[in-house]
């Protein structure tokens, strides 16, 4: 049995990906690093999240275990992990973007104005990706 097998509940592929990144906290942790640059346990434990330590932990691993995130060490310093969204991980982009659209004009409007502001949401996906990727480091 595969890994995913594990996870799948049916056939369906909206329920499949809803398996995948559908609890609470998974699609989180993809903001955070898509959107707010968070890299570190550290940098996701502060932020406004509020994101249990054992959750986060379980969290990345499943994440990484899926590819949609990568551990990296920096030459610098081997103590401190770094995670970075792979291509399977940035290509939720349009799936962050799209519920806070939705969230925007429903429940809480957004504060990033790029976002609550868009004309084009291709060439919006397009900027997040290409901008998180020109800051992230990859060895």
């Amino acid at each position: 049995m595969s890994f995913f097998n594990k996870f799948f509940r049916c056939s369906c592929p909206v329920t499949s990906a809803l398996d995948i990144v559908g609890d609470k906290w998974t699609l989180v942790v993809i903001k955070l690093m898509l959107l707010e640059k968070k890299k570190t346990f550290k940098e996701f434990c502060e932020s406004n999240e509020s994101i249990a330590p054992s959750i986060l932990s379980n969290r990345l691993k499943t994440l990484e275990k899926i590819d949609f995130i990568v551990k990296q060490k920096l030459p610098d310093n081997q103590k401190t992990n770094h995670y970075i969204l792979t291509e399977k991980g940035l290509s939720l982009t349009p799936v962050i973007i799209e519920l806070a659209l939705w969230s925007h004009h429903n429940i809480k409007p957004v504060e990033n104005q790029d976002i609550a502001n868009v004309k084009d949401k291709n060439e919006l996906y397009l900027a997040i990706i290409e901008r998180y990727k020109s800051k992230t480091v990859t060895l």
